[in-house]
């Protein structure tokens, strides 16, 4: 029996959209990465993008367990001697683009390559509950009802 590797001709991509109010931000981020990346179809293959297209709304509504609201910290490097910035959690997420803490997450889940680049493409995120991809017919993924960790109150 021979192994199976996918071609761009066997490559089968869905629209999914999903929830995250009230989602706990880990837990949600290591299922996008896996339905970006393609490792629940039965198909995958490794050095293709086999993954679906992932909406998310209401970002901004995201949850975070302990108190890492507060204490988790994004650096960043503006390129410039003495230029380290740093902004908690809280910050990002109450600030212009809560979007970002989503974003971040999953892609540093994803493997370091250009796969992954082309991977992140393949996500759309969205604070509030607008998006533009009604024409899409994405199918509704309800990651709160997979395991009751992935759901915590406020």
């Amino acid at each position: 029996m021979k192994t199976f590797s996918a071609t761009p001709a066997d490559i089968e991509k869905k629209w999914i959209i999903i929830d995250a109010e009230g989602v706990v931000l880990g837990r949600l981020a290591s299922i996008i990465a896996m339905r970006l990346r393609g490792k629940h179809k039965p198909t995958f293959t490794p050095s293709m993008d086999m993954g679906d297209n992932v909406i998310v709304i209401n970002a901004d509504k995201i949850q975070l367990t302990g108190k890492k609201r507060d204490d988790k910290i994004y650096y960043w490097h503006t390129g410039h001697p003495g230029g380290i910035k740093q902004r908690t959690a809280r910050q990002i997420i109450e600030g212009e683009h809560p979007e970002r803490v989503v974003t971040k997450a999953v892609q540093r889940m994803l493997p370091g390559n250009r796969l992954s680049r082309q991977l992140m493409t393949n996500l759309r995120v969205y604070a509030g509950t607008e998006h533009g991809h009604e024409a899409q017919s994405p199918e509704v993924l309800d990651v709160k009802s997979m395991n009751s960790k992935n759901a915590r109150g406020a």
